[in-house]
């Protein structure tokens, strides 16, 4: 069979006019959650030109229409906004846990006309300390609880541009959820790690503290979800007794027990 239209809908097409729509464009926006000095972080650029000219927003741009798709876009402009090599699409930021979080399309969401944004949730180890691309005037790693999400402009808190405080709450939201039934909170840390530091990454996710011992039971108690290597930390604890093991992210891509927040844990014995 072959792989050309039959004549009649070449025909169709040719006389195909796509301007008889209203248009419509679709951009890109990047919620990258890192961890800085034991603090959750996300990624935010100072906007250069107008609409919130001088606002901060998450990075993002414009699809490069019949050129790329949205993954391979996230991935560019994420790799413009930290310096990390994005130039062969979504694969090529090798160590970054990237996927798409939702899409926005309010009509009054952006003054310049109907934009589509398809918002992507990205986080990683110790991402660099970002430089602004060519459309930003700054780039910087703000901590999460400095940002104003409920758009309410409160004072001492970072208001965001357009709905990015509605996008960067919805990622927060499915970041906080997926630790809870993936082992994604690997993808925060290095190829090995302890136990400690990886406790270190569900506090600062879920903004609460956790207990060290219960942790650790249960961290051990999934299989597959960690592996040791065999090896130790170079010092022991602050308070003495023997060195941290390291251990490796494993083969699980579910946690089955899941580890429950401790709000829901009390609500799901």
């Amino acid at each position: 069979m072959s792989a050309d239209p039959p004549a009649r809908e070449q025909d169709w097409l040719a006389a195909y006019d796509p301007r008889a729509f209203t248009p419509i464009a679709v951009t890109v926006d990047v919620v990258a959650l890192t961890l800085r000095q034991g603090e959750l972080a996300v990624l935010l650029v100072e906007r250069a030109e107008p609409p919130f000219q001088g606002h901060w927003a998450l990075p993002g741009g414009f699809l490069r229409a019949g050129r790329e798709n949205l993954d391979q876009a996230a991935a560019r402009e994420l790799a413009e906004e930290t310096g990390l090599d994005g130039t062969d699409g979504a694969t090529a930021l090798g160590r970054v846990h990237l996927e798409q979080l939702g899409t926005f399309g309010d009509p009054a969401r952006d003054p310049r006309m109907h934009v589509v944004s398809v918002a992507h949730l990205a986080f990683a180890p110790d991402l660099p300390t970002p430089t602004a691309g060519t459309d930003a005037a700054a780039a910087a790693w703000h901590p999460v609880d400095t940002l104003d999400l409920a758009a309410t402009g409160a004072e001492h808190r970072t208001p965001l541009a357009f709905d990015h405080a509605a996008i960067l709450t919805h990622g927060l939201d499915r970041a906080r959820a997926k630790l809870e039934y993936r082992p994604l909170a690997t993808a925060f840390l290095g190829a090995t790690f302890t136990i400690p530091e990886l406790r270190a990454v569900y506090e600062a996710v879920w903004g609460e503290p956790l207990h060290p011992g219960n942790f650790h039971r249960k961290v051990l108690s999934v299989p597959g979800f960690v592996e040791p290597t065999g090896t130790t930390a170079d010092r022991g604890g602050t308070r003495g007794g023997p060195r941290a093991r390291h251990y490796r992210a494993g083969p699980a891509r579910q946690l089955h027990p899941p580890l429950l927040r401790p709000g829901r844990e009390q609500r799901n014995p």
